[in-house]
């Protein structure tokens, strides 16, 4: 353990669990965090806020030894301490359970939850207690994944969950939480929310990170504010109403959050799918969309929805009656394919399959686009480059320098460039996977005008969300997928929550699928 010499020790009796005095953090001529003090008490959900680049999972790791701080420290029940590491922080009894997956992929569920800490027989590694102890945690966390299971073959919501097992492997003094729900269904999210609970009741310390406002109100005690680096301040959780928080978040008061909706006008659809089949996604699934409409797909955690598009975009096995892209059928379907009719799709998971994160934007960007950029041989730089400028400007993604990497730029600005990227390719349909996921309120509201934009200048859009609220604000129609059935379509007033959730999870909605194929069936009738 390094030197403590920032700060001094001071008598234990009723001090937090940890304590942050001053603490700021400098890269080269950037300072990303500065003068935070802060307060974390045993027995209490403290939850920090703030739009990406406001500093919290800077703040985050440098409480857990992941950082080192440029100036301040940190106080353990009352005493100096400095951690050299995570593994530091980890003895002693504080980790940090990332947003990002930081799993092995070609290890099992078990050997994950155990690497570095496992069970021995002797000198032999004791598969049969880990799979056993694993098995436990992962019923603890809510995750249906086995302890057996390659990681590297999990959907990214039971990554996460396996990753909050791991974090829950040791009895723990603080535990924190940076953005854990962002892939995860609302059962999912229900069930860690219990186990935070938990937690506190078994006298831990919880920090926690996240973008639903909802939830921070839902399972804080305290909520601190981070803006630009600095710590706006600190307030019992009662007091702030979510508006409140998102107010205090980004600096001024918030306009409503979600465009007026346009008036979707009777023409021939862009996009025109019957009976899509996709191998163990979804079955005999047909729908439109129409210049100008925005068409939300809604529906729980292993409904289909994003196989289905999958399968739509070639990325997944699947059989279709006919797909008509811009009034003409795409026969072989391909990303490559689909693209030149004018169709795209933004994945979900914009760090593992949208973006290079180890190349700098103006590759990223230029991506699909490089038939326009290299008429001869040779790339033309120039025009990438003025590519690169003119999409910083029209999708403001905040960047320190048009040389930096993908991976170094938030998630709010990490989205904005992946929609650029699609965009440069001039598509009358996009199709937009979780828009915003673990983006904060502000990226949101830019990333809702864009598609706001979109659609009005005459191109279409479909976008799958698990926020139930995104699909109300943001949709013009809305589709609800269940067991990999088109169950419902929502228009006008019929839009709202306690439709969406209805539709998704009660048999009463085409529990046979017979319902919603005739349905569909009368949709494309109508288009």
């Amino acid at each position: 353990m390094r030197q403590a010499s920032e700060i001094e020790s001071v008598p234990a009796g009723n001090a937090p669990t940890l304590c942050a005095k001053g603490l700021s953090k400098v890269y080269g001529a950037i300072t990303v965090l500065s003068d935070v003090t802060l307060d974390i008490h045993a027995g209490q959900v403290h939850a920090i806020i703030g739009e990406n680049g406001a500093g919290k999972s800077t703040l985050m790791k440098l409480l857990s030894g992941h950082v080192t701080p440029t100036a301040g420290g940190l106080q353990m029940e009352g005493q100096a301490v400095a951690f050299a590491d995570a593994v530091e922080a980890e003895n002693a009894g504080v980790v940090l359970v990332h947003q990002e997956i930081l799993l092995a992929p070609d290890l099992t569920v078990a050997q994950n939850i155990f690497l570095g800490r496992e069970i021995r027989r002797g000198f032999m590694v004791d598969d049969r207690a880990m799979n056993r102890r694993a098995a436990e945690l992962l019923a603890r966390v809510g995750a249906t994944a086995r302890p057996h299971d390659l990681v590297g073959d999990l959907p990214l919501a039971q990554r996460q969950l396996v990753q909050i097992a791991r974090a829950l492997l040791d009895e723990r003094k603080v535990v924190i939480f940076d953005e854990p729900t962002a892939m995860l269904a609302n059962e999912e999210v229900a069930a860690l929310l219990e186990i935070i609970r938990g937690l506190r009741e078994h006298g831990v310390a919880v920090l926690y990170i996240s973008h639903r406002l909802d939830e921070v109100q839902a399972i804080a005690d305290r909520i601190t504010v981070l803006r630009d680096g600095r710590m706006i301040g600190s307030w019992p959780a009662a007091e702030l109403s979510q508006r409140q928080m998102a107010e205090l978040m980004v600096g001024r008061q918030l306009d409503m959050l979600y465009p007026d909706k346009r008036e979707v006008q009777t023409q021939a659809p862009l996009l025109l799918v019957t009976d899509l089949e996709v191998d163990q996604g979804a079955q005999k699934a047909s729908f439109f969309v129409r210049p100008g409409e925005v068409l939300g797909l809604g529906g729980m955690i292993g409904s289909g929805r994003t196989e289905l598009i999958e399968g739509l975009m070639g990325l997944r096995p699947s059989q279709a009656a006919s797909v008509v892209v811009n009034g003409a059928e795409v026969t072989r379907r391909s990303v490559a394919s689909l693209m030149a009719a004018g169709l795209v799709y933004l994945t979900e998971d914009r760090k593992g399959k949208g973006l290079l994160l180890d190349e700098r934007l103006a590759p990223n960007l230029t991506l699909q686009a490089l038939a326009s950029l290299n008429p001869g041989l040779l790339l033309d730089r120039r025009s990438e480059m003025d590519c690169l400028r003119k999409a910083v400007a029209e999708y403001d993604i905040r960047v320190r320098s048009l040389a930096l990497e993908a991976g170094k730029l938030s998630g709010g600005n990490q989205q904005k460039l992946l929609l650029a990227k699609v965009m440069m390719t001039n598509p009358s349909v996009v199709i937009i996977d979780e828009p915003t996921r673990g983006i904060d309120i502000g990226n949101k509201s830019q990333i809702y005008d864009f598609i706001d934009a979109m659609v009005r200048a005459g191109k279409a859009c479909i976008v799958i969300s698990s926020e139930m609220q995104e699909l109300v604000g943001l949709a013009d129609r809305v589709l609800v997928m269940r067991a990999g059935r088109v169950v419902a379509e929502l228009s006008g007033d019929e839009i709202n929550e306690e439709n969406i959730v209805y539709a998704a999870t009660s048999n009463a909605h085409g529990g046979t699928g017979e319902d919603s194929h005739d349905r569909s069936d009368g949709a494309r009738r109508d288009a």
